[in-house]
């Protein structure tokens, strides 16, 4: 797996000839990523890590939870299955909070929120080259899961992904491909750029974040079970390392949406 680091997968890599669109797109994105100036727009390392904090994303679902439990709206239902009104609720309430908590914060620190999220780079280039991503992520995972089963098969604890059970019909599966591929797509990635982008800026660099994002991003995923949290692990070096090598998100997020979008097609498929 290539260096995450933005010095080893420089950004101006990316330029094109002299004097062409491309070119002055490389020299922008690169100018815009370095010096004094950029490092301090962040704020004080210890306002970033609040803000790597608030953007983890617990604090916020425990914030809606702690609402829709006073409403009386229970994660499980009666058959102690994950509820899919829950989801239906929480899910896009987070998105909504997460990302806005993120603009906030760019904002706040005098930055622009598309030059930390989106780059000076292409959008649909960036859009065409995750949806080329998607078959590689999802044979990477492929690949960890078949050899996470054979070295370690007790790593597997969890007979069924407790997001089965929420397939019970077409609907159902409609319903939570929206949900994960905004929230995957949109909200995680985001969560992702802000994080190693405060971390490369204000918290001991890029490479640092990106280990200790990624442990997080794989824990919150454990309730599926050990093995499918260390291959989420896996997943979010490489989207993380995505980000670091293009200076977008764009490219993780269609990826990952695009990832997120064939698990639940697998689910209705080959019910598993």
């Amino acid at each position: 797996m290539q260096d995450p680091t933005a010095d080893a997968v420089p950004v101006i890599a990316e330029q094109g000839p002299p004097g062409t669109a491309e070119a002055a797109d490389g020299r922008a994105a690169a100018g815009h990523h370095s010096g004094p100036a950029a490092r301090a727009a962040a704020g004080s390392p210890t306002t970033a890590v609040f803000e790597v904090l608030a953007a983890s994303g617990f604090p916020t679902q425990l914030a809606i939870g702690a609402i829709l439990a006073a409403a009386g709206l229970s994660p499980f239902g009666a058959d102690g299955r994950l509820s899919m009104a829950y989801l239906a609720v929480l899910m896009p309430a987070d998105t909504v909070l997460l990302v806005a908590l993120v603009v906030w914060r760019i904002r706040a620190g005098g930055e622009r929120v598309a030059d930390v999220l989106i780059g000076r780079r292409r959008v649909a280039r960036e859009a065409w080259l995750g949806a080329g991503l998607v078959p590689v992520v999802l044979g990477g995972a492929l690949v960890v899961m078949v050899a996470l089963h054979t070295v370690w098969p007790a790593l597997h604890n969890v007979d069924a992904n407790p997001f089965e059970a929420l397939l019970r019909s077409r609907v159902d599966a409609l319903v939570l491909g929206l949900l994960v591929i905004t929230t995957g797509g949109l909200k995680e990635e985001v969560q992702r750029a802000f994080v190693l982008h405060r971390f490369d800026r204000q918290l001991g660099g890029a490479r640092l974040g990106l280990v200790l994002y990624s442990l997080v991003f794989g824990a919150g995923h454990i309730i599926q079970g050990y093995d499918v949290a260390i291959a989420t692990t896996l997943l979010g070096v490489a989207w993380g390392t995505i980000f670091l090598w293009r200076r977008s998100a764009v490219a993780p997020a269609v990826s990952h949406a695009g990832f997120n979008a064939a698990q639940v097609l697998q689910f209705v498929v080959f019910g598993s």
